[in-house]
């Protein structure tokens, strides 16, 4: 039989016991994390989400407390009664290690069956057996830590925004689907038969029609959800911290981000962050480290060779020069050591992986640089090349010959497999918006231009005469908010003018009936009087990933899916009977 609590009642949280409790009389619940027996003396860690306490029981313990300590087992549920006292041995690795409860009172409220892994922090269990029993991963110190310091982060962006002037306002869940990018997540309606909601991938149109509306500031810890796959740092259903400011340029947006990152990091971490955040075009991004999302806690920067190798003998390079390619480079830094022939073959064929057609190397470990195509190569564009990547001995330059945007989003993912196998990443944050970047880009499938953020963002003043003559040569004041190499943040100034989105859509290839169709409620509401306006999304996801140090999005998701995204705690997604889709006029049909 389990022991009631009878109107005893919890005083304090074990891991927040301090010698300042000696001599006081003191209640606790948690869990058992261990129980050490050594015969006339039973030793227990009771664990709760603040920490561990021990609980001591001796020749001094009444004989029925004793013998009820001696059948607790690991995540029993118990509460304790008893008096604090100093421990004759300290334990240094935890807060409560000078402190033990000569325990007087026992109480076992819940009994456990053997788990099927440890409750520790950084369990080595495997991932889908710790998801499939969910409930008991959230019991493990570190997962635990993780969601506190995520409601911290929502507790602080919350006041963040109150302080500024933001309203929190909820947006539907069930919308109309609109063409965002994703998927939709669709969903049925019984009442309308054939038709169906889609569940937001973001609030995007709702937050606009609240500027329109006169609530000039909004904010929104909002759900999004968008069906497609999944890797590390993504999810089918993510949070996002939304917001939007009226009669605002873009610096005025940059400059609240500013402060709410500042704000954020040096309450939650006690960690400054220098503002303001610096710089770069998404053109500048690209050319100098491959990637709109770069990490710039290490150099390594990309460098152009094009001009240098232009007229060499080498076909790989010169022909693609002829074919209006490029000839970019990265110089790894003291990687001869590590980087062996045989490595740089790895890196080869990763290289491949992502779309290169080889990757040409020199490698500088001994007086005379070994280099896979000097033979082809006058003394004179050898010396060229390495001073136009400072390379000298010690150093690995990786070179990738092929279409712009194939050498450098190669070259940028090599950059970070590099930095990482050569251990030169510092533990830091480094913030950096991304800005100017292309409206369009071209769709090779469709062979259609499609908006890079959504087609109601504001290109740039100066390149609204390209819209319909050269849709590569117009910007956007678009801005992203990257965290070591991890995009945080998309956002944009909107367009207000009824022409101009009208100009835009038409520039997107949608007819004035297909705009209508998909968009007439928002471009409908711009012709009641639309005031200027902006805002971004943040990833709360993400941003906790990082703040925690987790490689993982579901190390910080109390329930979070898997690649395929299911749920494997509950076994969602699941199947439903013949009755709910006949409700739903729907008919399944068996897939080939």
């Amino acid at each position: 039989m389990l022991d009631r609590m009878n109107g005893v009642k919890r005083t304090d949280y074990c891991g927040t016991l301090t010698t300042e409790k000696i001599e006081q009389l003191v209640t606790v619940c948690g869990w058992v994390q261990r129980r050490r027996d050594l015969g006339s003396l039973i030793f227990v860690d009771l664990r709760d989400r603040t920490g561990i306490v021990q609980l001591a029981f001796d020749d001094n313990t009444d004989k029925e407390v004793f013998e009820k300590a001696v059948t607790l087992r690991s995540e029993f549920v118990a509460m304790a009664t008893g008096k604090v006292r100093r421990r004759s041995s300290v334990n240094t690795e935890i807060p409560t290690g000078e402190i033990e409860i000569e325990v007087t009172q026992l109480k076992i409220l819940g009994a456990s069956q053997t788990p099927p892994f440890e409750i520790l922090s950084n369990s080595n269990a495997n991932e889908e057996l710790r998801l499939k029993y969910r409930y008991l991963d959230l019991r493990r110190p570190d997962i635990q830590q993780n969601i506190l310091m995520r409601h911290k982060i929502t507790k602080v962006t919350r006041d963040y925004f109150d302080e500024n002037g933001f309203v929190e306002i909820e947006t539907p869940t069930l919308i109309k689907s609109t063409p965002e990018g994703a998927r939709d997540y669709l969903v049925p309606s019984r009442i309308h038969s054939g038709s169906f909601f889609a569940l937001p991938q973001s609030p995007q149109l709702y937050k606009q029609l609240l500027m329109l509306s006169g609530f000039d500031r909004y904010m929104q810890i909002a759900r999004c959800y968008r069906d497609e796959d999944l890797r590390a740092d993504r999810q089918p259903e993510f949070t996002q911290i939304d917001l939007e400011m009226s009669f605002v340029e873009m610096e005025d947006v940059l400059k609240m981000g500013e402060g709410y990152v500042k704000r954020l990091f040096k309450e939650v971490l006690g960690v400054d962050i220098e503002t303001p955040l610096p710089r770069l075009t998404y053109t500048q991004a690209m050319n100098d480290y491959g990637s709109d999302k770069p990490d710039t806690r290490f150099d390594m920067k990309i460098k152009d060779l094009s001009d240098i190798v232009a007229d060499c003998d080498f076909g790989v390079f010169a022909d693609t020069i002829k074919n209006s390619g490029t000839v970019r480079a990265i110089n790894a830094k003291n990687a001869a050591s590590v980087y062996t022939r045989k490595e740089i073959d790895k890196l080869t064929e990763e290289a491949k992986g992502i779309g290169a057609k080889g990757l040409a190397f020199i490698r500088w470990s001994e007086d005379v640089p070994t280099c896979s195509f000097a033979k082809f190569m006058t003394p004179e564009q050898m010396s060229a090349i390495y001073e136009r990547v400072g390379a000298e001995k010690g150093d690995v330059v990786l070179i990738v010959a092929d279409k712009k945007n194939t050498a450098l989003s190669v070259l940028g993912a090599l950059r970070l497999t590099v930095a990482k196998r050569l251990g030169i990443i510092p533990d830091k944050y480094n913030f950096l918006w991304i800005t100017e970047f292309p409206f369009f880009e071209y769709n090779e499938e469709t062979g259609n231009w499609d908006a890079m953020h959504h087609p109601f963002t504001s290109p740039l003043d100066e390149c609204i005469e390209y819209l319909d003559t050269a849709p590569e040569k117009v910007f956007a004041k678009a801005y992203d908010l990257v965290l070591n190499g991890v995009e945080l943040s998309s956002g944009s100034i909107r367009i207000t003018d009824p022409v101009l989105q009208t100009k835009m859509f038409k520039a997107l290839g949608l007819s004035d009936q297909e705009a209508h169709e998909k968009f007439g409620f928002l471009t409908d509401a711009f012709k009641y009087g639309a005031p200027p306006h902006g805002g971004m999304g943040i990833g709360l996801d993400r941003l906790a990933m990082i703040m925690c140090g987790c490689d993982s999005l579901r190390d910080v998701i109390a329930f979070p899916k898997i690649s395929n995204s299911a749920e494997l705690m509950s076994g969602a997604p699941g199947k439903v009977d013949e009755t709910q889709l006949r409700d739903l006029s729907i008919a399944l049909l068996e897939k080939k």
